[in-house]
């Protein structure tokens, strides 16, 4: 008995969260892509502009600074991430980490290279991001090799990225970020159609894909540099769109694995930005529930004062705006600035709850998921000692329960990356400027 029949059997119409009675039909789906094995699964959450670091003299500091107090396993949070504290022992607090080739550019720049180490000290040369590194292995397994989120959308520009996900080719990918949008193209069963007529649907999507691939291959050839250069992102873009394609049908007749969308608010806007933020991260919580995908980003705001999240501050706390804050000097702005990156962790906090509350056949998401959260800055968008929280994965090996300073002339960020190349099984020995793995952690 399939999990569906097993459904249908108990008279249910409804989506179900996986039960332990349905562990029974865990055989019956081995010869389905991705069912086979343990799910290891990765996931990356960023917020812009740095975070709130007052001087050691300052008064504030002891209360507001982001980084916890004293090393080792006997830290102590300050306010700003003491939500954390029921977390404590499948976290770790990791600073002095960065990237080489980002310390001396503008902050702002940074945000584009946090999952990439890419050199910007000049020209624009990025190079390929951490999630695309795993999506490319990882893929074969899952219906979508990734979902690359944010709260704006689009690829922004160059040095002002709306997007944390880069190709082999250093080009950025495209976020998403309308939720309906999101939930209908992703999750929802065939978008309320029969097999028969999706199937058409996607052929006939191939067939118009074929077309404009055809007519732009010959249009390529009477262009000049520029243009050139655009057409190449457009049919990089389209490429990427043909290949989905090709999935789909792959997966078109493997039924989604069920998942309860009750608790979904997808009627949601930027001026609610807890509610904003909240639904996409329950949307992530099914696209990992449901095994879509394992490999997530999500640019929870853009660098320097650029779209929606800036004015988060001003909805939820009645702040200023969020880069004009980062910038501000006058009395009491560490105070202001520390209870937004409070208000930010609260929303980490969110997701590790889904994710520990919500299980598959395999236990927990959060003990087969890592998850990372922070910033490619520290205060005032100085790139170094990036703020950063790596969560889960209990099950991959990860020994959390300690704030960690690391020596950033040895440790780069990158060694991080290439230590949650491997927890995934994606064997790795470099990534970008990396020296190593990351002692410790992982």
């Amino acid at each position: 008995m399939n999990r569906r029949s097993f459904v249908k059997g108990l008279g249910v119409a409804c989506m179900l969260p996986y039960l332990e009675c349905m562990g029974m039909t865990r055989l019956s789906v081995l010869d389905a892509p991705g069912k086979a094995d343990i799910p290891k699964r990765l996931v990356y959450l960023y917020t812009p502009n740095g975070v709130a670091m007052p001087p050691k003299e300052s008064e504030y500091h002891q209360q507001w600074n982001w980084f916890p107090m004293e090393q080792g396993a006997n830290y102590q949070f300050t306010n700003t991430l003491a939500s954390l504290e029921p977390y404590r022992k499948e976290l770790s607090v990791l600073g002095g980490l960065s990237h080489p080739f980002s310390r001396n550019v503008l902050g702002h720049i940074a945000g584009d290279t946090w999952l990439t180490g890419g050199d910007l000290r000049s020209a624009y040369n990025n190079s390929i991001s951490v999630d695309q590194v795993a999506a490319q292995k990882l893929k074969e397994k899952t219906r979508f090799p990734s979902l690359v989120l944010s709260t704006d959308g689009g690829v922004g520009y160059k040095s002002r990225a709306s997007t944390l996900s880069f190709d082999l080719s250093g080009k950025a990918i495209p976020s998403e970020h309308r939720q309906r949008e999101i939930f209908e193209r992703y999750f929802s069963p065939n978008g309320g159609r029969t097999t028969t007529q999706r199937r058409k649907s996607l052929q006939q999507g191939k067939k118009i894909v074929d077309l404009i691939l055809e007519d732009s291959k010959a249009l390529n050839k009477k262009l000049g540099a520029h243009d050139k250069a655009k057409m190449d992102e457009y049919l990089t873009s389209l490429n990427r769109v043909e290949q989905q394609v090709v999935r789909n049908e792959k997966w078109l007749d493997i039924p989604l694995k069920k998942f309860d969308a009750d608790h979904l608010n997808l009627e949601v806007t930027p001026q609610d930005p807890e509610a904003y933020l909240r639904a996409t991260l329950d949307l992530i919580v099914i696209g990992l529930q449901t095994d879509a995908t394992r490999v997530v980003t999500y640019m929870m705001a853009r660098e320097d004062g650029m779209g929606f999240g800036d004015s988060f501050p001003k909805f939820s706390l009645n702040l200023p705006g969020h880069h004009s804050m980062s910038h501000d000097k006058k009395a009491g702005h560490w105070e202001e600035w520390g209870k937004y990156d409070q208000w930010l962790a609260s929303h980490f906090v969110y997701f590790l709850e889904r994710m520990k509350t919500t299980t598959d056949e395999f236990g927990p998401l959060l003990d087969n998921t890592l998850v990372l959260y922070g910033s490619s800055c520290s205060s005032t968008h100085n790139a170094n000692n990036c703020p950063l929280v790596l969560a889960g994965g209990k099950n991959m090996g990860a020994k959390h329960g300690t704030y960690t300073e690391f020596d950033p002339k040895h440790v780069h960020l990158s060694n991080l990356f290439v230590s949650m190349l491997n927890a995934v099984g994606v064997e790795t020995e470099k990534f970008s400027d990396s020296t190593g793995t990351l002692p410790s952690i992982l």
